[in-house]
């Protein structure tokens, strides 16, 4: 009911100690630090290891080597520290400085506009972005190519049988065989995986290429905006801002992506692979009842998991985005809801249930 109000229990905190920390080069080269932790129980969980988020968070929270912390799970899932016991830092305290050079590649490191991220400039040449590019690719969001994981990619990479998106679909059976951990059957799966992968949509293909800044739902808009690659490619800037929630800085990021030579050799070596993309047909888009409405989802719906009901409300022509603003219409609200319904309520923006939404797409009479 509208008039309860929810109260939560605090997140469990427990004391440990920071062993190490080192950093982690991620998807699109971002250098993040991470504190190893003696192992200590969190909320039932074994935690080893904790996202110091970037240079500016480890300066803030003045994490030193060696330093007594008090952890908890942000959310009840990623584990944090949330502050530094400074009163038992001890002189064997060490300050942890940020690298120059790329740990994988040695490559040159170079900070954001905004100052915020350290990033390797290696591209897919750093072994480590690779690997994290490889695997995004596959991802079930993305080509959704089932069984390739992050071993497996590592033992294809490691094998010289994959070094970029596209020899994915040169693999054959006979190769894969010759690997450990496959057998004829395994292989076989693997290769049907692929072959089932060829056919996608072009938003979930824009996503899959990993374009910096750009994620399933900008993809999604520049699918349904552009309808092609060749379009997306000719747009100018000022084009691309014309597209909803697309800035200056997404729209630099889809240009820089389009004009880099490397890159767009490798999506054309991809389409070149076979790859179709499948008109929307007209059963996936069932109605326009949500047509230019924006959602954002919080909490544990009672039926519906996040996907199904992101799905519903996409094929219904509605739009489903991760942050609450004065631009949000809906914010639809199951149990455990945390901060984006307190932002939702503070905007006056409208906050509805599962059944509320299976009314607006006319769904709950079929329940």
């Amino acid at each position: 009911p509208r008039w309860a109000t929810a109260h939560k229990f605090p997140a469990e905190e427990a004391e440990t100690r920071v062993l190490d920390i080192t950093v982690q080069v991620g998807r699109t080269g971002s250098i993040t630090p991470v504190a190893r932790l003696q192992p200590v129980i969190v909320g039932g969980v074994q935690v080893t290891n904790a996202t110091l988020h970037n240079e500016d968070e480890l300066k803030k929270k003045d994490v030193h080597i060696g330093d007594y912390v008090k952890v908890r799970r942000a959310g009840d899932v990623i584990p944090e520290i949330v502050r530094v016991i400074k009163e038992k830092r001890t002189d064997a305290a060490k300050i942890f400085n940020m690298p120059s050079k790329c740990p994988v590649c040695e490559s040159r490191l170079s900070k954001d506009e905004d100052g915020a991220v350290l990033r390797c400039l290696n591209g897919l040449s750093c072994s480590a972005q690779k690997k994290q590019g490889l695997m995004h690719f596959c991802s079930r969001k993305a080509m959704d190519i089932d069984g390739l994981g992050g071993k497996i990619v590592d033992q294809l990479i490691e094998a010289n049988l994959i070094d970029g998106f596209s020899d994915i679909y040169k693999l054959k059976k006979e190769q894969l065989i010759q690997l450990e951990r496959f057998a004829e059957k395994s292989a076989e799966n693997l290769i049907k995986a692929i072959e089932r992968s060829k056919k996608t949509t072009l938003g979930k293909f824009i996503y899959a290429i990993g374009i910096r800044n750009v994620g399933e739902s900008t993809a999604l808009d520049l699918a349904k905006y552009f309808k092609s690659l060749e379009k997306i490619k000719a747009a100018t800037l000022e084009e691309l801002e014309v597209v909803p929630d697309i800035g200056p800085t997404v729209s630099k990021s889809i240009k820089e992506y389009f004009n880099n030579k490397g890159k767009y050799e490798q999506l054309m070596a991809i389409l070149d692979s076979g790859i179709v993309f499948e008109q929307i047909q007209a059963d996936t888009i069932r109605s326009k009842e949500l047509d230019g409405l924006t959602f954002v989802l919080t909490g544990t719906l009672p039926t519906l998991k996040r996907e199904e009901a992101k799905s519903l409300i996409l094929s219904y022509g509605g739009k489903v985005v991760g942050s609450v603003s004065k631009k949000t219409d809906y914010v639809i609200a199951g149990t455990d809801a945390g901060s984006k319904l307190d932002l939702a309520e503070k905007l006056n923006v409208k906050v509805i249930n599962e059944l509320e939404l299976l009314t607006l797409t006319k769904k709950s009479g079929t329940q």
